[in-house]
């Protein structure tokens, strides 16, 4: 398990590779870690401008845009809902980068999905809205060799860092073009 020091020292890195873009994230399973993990961060401000934490499936349609259809015929946990939640914190909030997550922390399965399911994605758009990158990654984390009580702890955390190295990733490619 990463520590918090290892976490804090990689929402630095991935603020410093967003350069003087902003961020904005959606937040589903790690119910506002990600944005936490960030905040931690002294002057985050200047580059994280906020989130939205769509715990509840109508809240992904609501607040993000996400659409209805789209739930109701295959749920949630999904890869193209996670797209249309990183478009819609991004549009919301009016920022250059958007990051999203979705997925099942358990302990039971959601949509059909088992725990440990999860669905990233980091779009960056331009000011008028254009997608100019975008990356969704489906993650099955194996939580066998984690204790009972520990597996949904565990999915939610690397979850955070898992979508953290993505943004980083992502950001350095496009900051420096």
């Amino acid at each position: 398990m990463t520590s918090l020091k290892e976490f804090h020292d990689l929402a630095a890195q991935t603020l410093s590779a967003l350069g003087n873009c902003t961020l904005s994230v959606a937040e589903s399973l790690t119910g506002g870690l990600i944005s936490a993990t960030l905040t931690e961060v002294p002057g985050a401000s200047s580059v994280f401008r906020g989130s939205v934490v769509s715990y509840a499936t109508d809240l992904k349609v609501s607040l993000l845009g996400v659409g209805a259809d789209l739930i109701d015929t295959g749920g949630a946990v999904q890869a193209q809902v996670a797209l249309e939640m990183a478009l819609g914190v991004r549009r919301q909030l009016k920022t250059d980068f958007g990051l999203a997550v979705t997925g099942v922390a358990g302990p039971t399965a959601q949509d059909g999905r088992q725990p440990g399911t999860v669905f990233v994605a980091v779009v960056k758009c331009s000011e008028t809205g254009a997608v100019l990158a975008s990356d969704v990654r489906s993650l099955e984390i194996d939580v066998n060799e984690v204790a009972m009580q520990a597996q949904r702890a565990y999915i939610r955390n690397y979850t955070v860092e898992y979508s953290l190295n993505l943004l980083k990733s992502m950001a350095s490619t496009q900051v420096s073009e």
